[in-house]
């Protein structure tokens, strides 16, 4: 036995690699978990590698490499991600795994998702006609799993490289293979006899919650944790963070002891050729915004002072999964226009360098063409600090903090005064009020806002039709899906309150409003 009795097997999706997990191999070891991994057959070459394998061969890859781990641990996790999840099912239901707990990540039991075109039914017609099957492509396209748009472009921009991180598409045999595991996990879930936790994106594009509700139906214990803010690829995502939080969480691992290191380490001084060659590098990547070629330049434990930015932005973030979530913030409230459009002469001091920043925005109208000042200290061969202070704070915290939330987000309804009169209103004469407001709103001469629409929206189908269904619209309706999330909190007010709601909503607009 291994003198750390405890072990997790991560099991890779189709066509992809570790990436596919993101940070939770380090997250685990950080936590006292040695972690083991295998490439499943056909993976680690060309798409043309997948032609010829069977599911039988993923599966006796998988239980192989999971009896050799057995073997040396006492406790030993299974964690799987979309098609690992599947073999991760499969290999705890044939092998009765009791010595360790089982978590999937985005399991696609039915390829059912929003983004899943009208004809991937016909796939199963396609599988029987002769040498088509190994012959056409499914290509993996925009968005990629991602729904991070700064993630998204630094996945895109691997592509675009060649990197070998993951296929780019998969041969139509290699699909059939998916579906006869899919099958073989409908059959056997129920046969799972460790705890397991199921987490599931909302939005995944792939496949949808039906996937996580079978699952969570079929396994005796079983956690379902739903995920808010992410497609498919929820490792990497917006709730990568959440993901790992619950992973720690759900294998009674303290979060501290996984977090990243921040002690100081040894500080091998650089060279002046050294410091130079780092500042042009990480320049030019910013200037080109070129992210995916930043990122790496940072330093894991980075701090990044955001002295500017009012209070959406202004505050210090701290390491490089923060700084995503800063660049993507950036882009989100501005549409995705953030840029760098240039950096002025550096000035170095030792392993400190100064330069002047210039970059714009656009939103709603605005333009923001701003300057700051960045000082950043390099530390063995990484960025490990940013000081980022605007020379002008005034014009761009009223920018940022006037962009609102991020892309999607609807602010807070405009509040509503019922007067006394109106509250005491019902039967008849409330239902005449309700009429005659609606009238009164038809005849404004200006149009209320996106959000007063939205809450005048909400009250008048609460009012109506009661509590919106559990069913959000797709993602490819973003106005349905507002207008559902706005009915949404409004769920248990009674449609008498509706209706007064509905009343002084519509009395508001009277005085700005009507010609």
């Amino acid at each position: 036995m291994s003198a750390n009795r405890t072990a997790a097997l991560l099991i890779h999706g189709l066509g992809g690699t570790q990436f596919d997990l993101g940070s939770l191999h380090k997250t685990l070891k950080r936590a006292g978990v040695d972690t083991h991994s295998l490439t499943l057959p056909g993976h680690g070459g060309t798409p043309h590698d997948l032609v010829s394998v069977r599911a039988e061969d993923w599966l006796d890859a998988v239980r192989e490499k999971y009896r050799q781990v057995m073997q040396q641990y006492d406790t030993v996790h299974v964690i799987g991600m979309c098609m690992g999840s599947l073999l991760a099912l499969s290999l705890c239901a044939t092998e009765s795994h009791r010595r360790g707990r089982l978590i999937t990540l985005a399991a696609p039991v039915y390829i059912d998702g929003w983004a899943t075109p009208w004809y991937t039914a016909a796939r199963h017609a396609f599988y029987w006609l002769p040498l088509l099957p190994e012959r056409m492509r499914i290509d993996e396209d925009e968005p990629f799993g991602i729904k991070n748009a700064l993630v998204r472009s630094i996945v895109k921009a691997k592509f675009e490289r060649g990197d070998n991180f993951h296929y780019r598409w998969v041969p139509l045999a290699c699909l059939r293979q998916v579906d006869r595991l899919r099958r073989m996990v409908m059959r056997s879930a129920h046969a799972i006899p460790c705890e397991t936790l199921i987490m599931h994106a909302r939005e995944d594009e792939l496949t949808s919650l039906r996937s996580a509700t079978f699952l969570h139906d079929q396994i005796e214990d079983t956690e379902l944790v739903v995920l808010e803010n992410s497609y498919h690829l929820i490792c990497v995502d917006n709730d990568r963070e959440t993901v790992t939080q619950n992973v720690l969480r759900f294998l009674d691992l303290a979060a501290d002891s996984a977090a990243v290191a921040n002690e100081p380490v040894e500080d091998v001084p650089m060279s002046d050729d050294e410091v130079r060659d780092l500042t042009t590098r990480y320049l030019s990547a910013m200037a080109a915004q070129r992210f995916e070629a930043a990122l790496p330049l940072f330093a894991s434990n980075v701090v990044w002072a955001q002295c500017g930015g009012g209070e959406a932005l202004a505050r210090d973030y701290q390491g490089r999964g923060a700084l995503v979530d800063l660049f993507s913030t950036l882009l989100d409230r501005s549409g995705g226009t953030f840029a760098f459009r240039s950096f002025g002469e550096p000035v170095f001091d030792g392993q400190t360098v100064t330069v002047e920043a210039r970059y714009s925005a656009t939103h709603a109208g605005r333009q923001l063409d701003a300057r700051a000042r960045e000082t950043f200290t390099l530390s063995n061969g990484r960025v490990a600090r940013v000081v980022h202070e605007p020379l002008d704070d005034g014009t761009e915290s009223a920018f940022w903090n006037g962009a609102g939330g991020p892309a999607g987000a609807r602010r807070a309804a405009p509040q509503t005064v019922i007067s006394a009169e109106l509250a005491t209103l019902d039967g008849a004469a409330l239902e005449q009020g309700f009429v005659v407001a609606q009238a009164r709103l038809k005849a404004l001469a200006r149009r209320p806002s996106n959000d007063t629409l939205l809450a005048l929206y909400a009250c008048y189908k609460q009012a109506t039709h009661g509590d919106a269904p559990a069913e959000r619209p797709s993602a490819l309706d973003p106005a349905g899906r507002a207008k559902h999330t706005a009915w949404t909190e409004l769920r248990g007010v009674s449609g008498d309150e509706a209706r007064r709601r509905y009343i002084a909503l519509a009395g508001q607009q009277e005085p700005a409003a009507v010609a």
